[in-house]
């Protein structure tokens, strides 16, 4: 999962004044009230118990989310960072990635990628990508190793290069190092004018380890995997490889509303997350088609003993937007106290609640109004289309991040971590925040935030900007 380079660079002034009910007076007193509801309500809103600071060897925890940074010898700079472009740049802004293995020595490679022309539109003309880009990769053993194992150019071609949908597919085959199971592989995609490069990392294991190895959701005609975990309710659906196999896999239905994400200043010891039950199970056949009928958390497993399989949230057919009122309630919990969530969660008319609450924050403007809940939407729109993995986008901790303070300036990663940089937020001249990868048996990529009381500083003015209208993309 990737992230989109645009972002909004938001500066806000925190003016400290003396007098009676002054404009500032009244926005303090405003911030604390908002401050006090938004711990009472991620107090209850814990999920799992956070073991230990997590912070890198010499790193203290006070001012950690500013100075955080995590052991990558290897530079994986992330597609998202928007680099310096001159009038004649074409710019990749973003690329997601999977492998699947195809026998014990090969795997095939699968990159969407979207770009850019010099005048910033976006392109999806695979005659443009390969005239104006070059694609190579490099394998290494670790993150921490720089030793090369491999490397190679991919041909850009009719076969390497295909358009789908809004984005282009790159795909290409890499060969297992000698005597090595697993390899880090870093993709360069470099504009051939500007030399201006945008890398891609990733993990792969020759060989049979996991299922989804060698398996993935693909579309409905078994032809291309889809890089993503969920599918709406009533579509055709295949689990396939890149070998076009036939195998029966065993399926497990969950009907489960996962929490949302808790307060990155929640620090305190949270309950164990409640287990899963199991609501229903079927059986299918790898490149075969079926239809998943119900929302729910599916999750497919070869026999019922495996560790991990591969799951898949089935949503309804307006995912990853949300439009129906009493979805769109709930995820502006991040920017809500407790009580205006009740409200709104209680409400009879959940429609009129919600415009209510909208107006409410901009002082009856409509126009700020509409302005704003569009723009907080589209990111809400976009994290469950980046961040979905067991559950919705906009749940997960990568998803409420990006909700409130748009994309990262940059990404650092590693195997076990992955660190979001944020440039000029609120009173802080950087803000990190450290994600680090958590073992799930649903998905790959389960990451948690590393919380830290330090955040509060840089949180809550970008929560009060948007709850003034003051953010409006």
């Amino acid at each position: 999962m990737r992230i989109v380079s645009s972002l909004l660079l938001i500066t806000l002034l925190a003016a400290c004044s003396t007098g009676k009910q002054t404009p500032q007076s009244r926005r303090r007193e405003s911030q604390e009230r908002i401050n006090a509801a938004y711990d009472a309500r991620t107090e209850a809103q814990r999920n799992t118990p956070q073991r230990g600071p997590a912070t890198p060897t010499g790193n203290p925890p006070a001012g950690a989310p500013a100075q955080v940074r995590p052991p990558a010898p290897v530079s994986i700079v992330d597609n998202t960072t928007t680099p310096v472009r001159t009038a004649s740049d074409w710019a990749v802004t973003s690329i997601k990635s999977k492998f699947l293995t195809i026998d014990s020595t090969n795997a095939r490679v699968y990159m969407d990628l979207t770009f850019q022309s010099p005048a910033g539109t976006s392109v999806i003309s695979t005659t443009d990508f390969s005239q104006h880009f070059q694609v190579a990769y490099i394998m290494y053993p670790d993150y921490n190793n720089r030793d090369r194992l491999g490397y190679g150019n991919v041909t850009l071609n009719e076969q390497s290069v295909l358009r789908q949908g809004d984005h282009l597919r790159l795909i290409f085959d890499v060969k297992r190092p000698k005597d090595l199971s697993t390899a880090v592989l870093l993709t360069e995609v470099t504009e051939i004018g500007s030399g201006t490069k945008a890398r891609n990392d990733l993990t792969i294991r020759f060989g049979n380890s996991q299922l989804s190895d060698r398996y993935s959701l693909f579309d409905r005609e078994g032809q291309q995997p889809k890089l993503r975990h969920y599918v709406s309710m009533g579509d055709t659906v295949v689990i396939g490889d890149a070998s076009n196999s036939r195998k029966q896999l065993y399926g497990i239905r969950y009907k489960h509303d996962f929490d949302a994400a808790s307060s990155p200043m929640n620090t305190g010891a949270r309950p164990v997350s409640r287990s899963l039950v199991m609501d229903s199970t079927l059986t299918i056949t790898t490149n075969q088609p079926f239809v998943l009928p119900q929302e729910g958390l599916y999750y497919f497993v070869e026999d019922t003993t495996a560790a991990s399989g591969i799951g898949l949230v089935v949503t309804d057919k307006r995912f990853p937007k949300l439009t129906r009122p009493e979805k769109l309630i709930k995820p502006v919990l991040y920017m809500s106290t407790s009580s205006e969530i009740n409200e709104l969660s209680q409400a009879q008319d959940t429609k009129k609640a919600f415009d209510r609450y909208w107006l409410g924050l901009m002082a009856g403007n409509q126009d700020v109004a509409k302005n704003t809940l569009r723009a907080y939407f589209n990111r809400v729109e976009e994290a469950n289309r980046l961040f979905t993995t067991y559950k919705e986008g906009w749940k997960t901790d990568k998803g409420m991040i990006y909700i409130i303070l748009g994309a990262p300036d940059r990404v650092q990663r590693n195997r076990e971590r992955e660190v979001w940089v944020y440039n000029r937020r609120a009173n802080a001249s950087e803000v990190n925040f450290t994600f680090t990868r958590k073992q799930n048996q649903f998905v790959e990529d389960h990451y948690e935030l590393v919380r830290y009381m330090e955040y509060q500083p840089v949180w809550y003015p970008i929560v009060e900007a948007w709850r003034t209208g003051a953010i409006r993309e």
